[in-house]
């Protein structure tokens, strides 16, 4: 699909692949077999624009991992299989590839606040963090696993709380998407050359959320989750966008990760 479009201030989309979470299919897709495992891509997005460096989303910290005590409560205790991060997986190490430092990004806006997606904000202490506000209200009331506290609970973090819809700059808007969690949002990237291009995080894991209108499996609204699947799709064919999946392991061989990038 080929574009030319002025009126956006992204200049490069980079997708970068934080690690791997081994789940069963039940947890993406509601009445899959819970037999079934996948092995889902970790991902997190940094946009370069006029505006300095943006991060939408932050992958998950490694010392949740790498901690035994943390690993064991957060993962192994509730009888979750720790997620895979090796060192090229790790977001710092990718950031310092691009000469890009932890204090150099102004911006991060999430999707929401399980740990696969807020792990590394408190380690940004130069960055505006934006969420919806009915989001981290919820979270930090929840006994769902899918949240780590301390992952979202530090004094230093700098909130950007934003309710509804909303524009971030030319090029970059923000959907809401509840159902999921309580307040989930989507993305929409539009690129110079590449076009608009849809992030729909956990709206749906798999393709075969959009294309079987699948709820996932982890909800905390049923009805709310299947109006954003619906939504999602009906903003593909309306502005000819691509659908960029977070989580499907097939979908994430067929993008440009990085090094590589959108334009």
């Amino acid at each position: 699909m080929a574009h030319q479009n002025s009126a956006t201030d992204i200049k490069k989309f980079y997708i970068l692949l934080c690690g791997y979470e081994i789940l069963p299919k039940s947890v993406s897709v509601a009445g899959a077999d819970p037999l079934l495992m996948l092995c889902e891509p970790i991902c997190a997005y940094l946009l370069e624009t006029h505006h300095g460096w943006v991060l939408l989303d932050a992958g998950l910290d490694p010392a949740n991992i790498e901690n035994p005590a943390k690993k064991q409560k957060y993962f192994t205790s509730l009888n979750m299989t720790p997620p895979i991060i090796r060192p090229a997986h790790n977001l710092e190490n990718q950031l310092a590839a691009l000469g890009i430092r932890k204090e150099d990004i102004a911006w991060v806006i999430l999707s929401h606040l399980h740990f696969d997606h807020c792990g590394y904000i408190k380690y940004l202490k130069n960055a505006r963090i934006s969420v919806q506000r009915k989001e981290y209200t919820a979270a930090l009331s929840s006994s769902c696993p899918g949240y780590i506290q301390e992952d979202f609970n530090s004094d230093d973090i700098q909130w950007d709380f934003q309710d509804g819809d909303w524009q971030a700059f030319p090029g970059l808007n923000l959907i809401t998407t509840f159902g999921h969690t309580p307040g989930h949002q989507s993305a929409i990237v539009t690129l110079p050359h590449s076009g608009p291009m849809i992030l729909s995080f956990d709206t749906g894991d798999l393709q075969e959320n959009f294309t079987a209108l699948r709820i996932p499996g982890s909800t905390t609204n049923a009805q709310d989750a299947l109006l954003s699947i619906k939504r999602l799709n009906d903003l593909k064919t309306q502005l000819d966008a691509e659908l960029v999946l977070f989580h499907d392991p097939q979908a994430i061989e067929k993008l440009k990760i990085f090094p590589h990038y959108y334009d």
